[in-house]
């Protein structure tokens, strides 16, 4: 798929998620139901301004970053700002939070909430994961949340990362990847992809992509099975199996094969 086209489609989605405050798969009511499934708890929820929230991650990558006080830390695809304001409390005041998302919605919607949070320590940027708008070794921790299967570039996303972290900072994500190739229809799907599945790749080549930027220590320290009831429960997600003639039998096989892993990795000191 065009990298321009799959992007100005994938803006448009999330542009109106922001405006909409819906999840992925567009039930707004089951955000905090998707949030509690992948790893998220009572007092995250309770932590975080309301409408932060959209149910679109596939993990909890705060829960497992190790993050300290003082720190700087960096959100790839930060949307309303849910895992920044996480994030915020565990830094403290000392700390830094900075959430980038290509979407001027979800920015203008995360600064919203970071205001009705008070959340004196949390900035966002409008920016591209591959072109980040962020200085040389500048933070001390990358997370992100179900965004960077998103990216047709992953190997640029993962050099910026790599080149905003300091040395010794490390990157603790969550996202979709695969077990076995997709079908084609799936593949071929621009619906699919800004639905976090067709642009997923390889878990095996994924770790490979991190490791040829430079990370090390890269290991999955979290896999978990993709919520597919959640897309097939979804009206919207119906319509697209319906245009690819695809049972919710034949999902649910294919579903075996989508997973969601929490990587960790470190970026050495020369």
């Amino acid at each position: 798929m065009e990298e321009i086209k799959v992007k100005k489609v994938v803006r448009e989605h999330y542009a109106k998620a922001a405006k909409q405050g819906n999840s992925c798969c567009g039930c707004n009511n089951e955000a905090e139901l998707i949030s509690k499934q992948i790893g998220y708890g009572e007092e995250d929820l309770a932590a975080v301004p309301g409408g932060a929230n959209l149910g679109l991650g596939c993990g909890n990558p705060v829960a497992l970053a190790s993050l300290k006080e003082g720190e700087t830390v960096l959100d790839l695809g930060s949307g309303a700002g849910f895992d920044c304001f996480l994030a915020s409390n565990k830094v403290g005041k000392n700390g830094k939070i900075i959430g980038v998302d290509m979407t001027p919605e979800m920015v203008e919607k995360a600064r919203e909430n970071a205001e009705k949070g008070h959340y004196e320590n949390v900035e966002f940027r409008l920016g591209e994961i591959e072109n980040l708008p962020i200085p040389d070794n500048s933070v001390d921790a990358v997370i992100s949340n179900c965004v960077i299967n998103l990216a047709q570039n992953k190997r640029r996303a993962f050099s910026e990362a790599f080149r905003v972290l300091k040395p010794t900072g490390r990157i603790m994500i969550s996202d979709i990847v695969l077990l076995e190739p997709l079908p084609d229809a799936i593949r071929n799907s621009i619906e699919a992809y800004v639905g976090c599945v067709a642009g997923a790749s390889l878990k095996d080549e994924y770790i490979k992509i991190i490791e040829a930027e430079g990370f090390q220590n890269v290991r999955i320290v979290g896999e978990t099975s993709f919520p597919i009831d959640y897309l097939i429960n979804d009206p919207k997600a119906q319509a697209i199996l319906r245009n690819l003639d695809i049972s919710p039998e034949r999902l649910r096989q294919i579903a075996e094969t989508i997973v969601s892993v929490k990587i960790y990795g470190v970026k050495p000191t020369g």
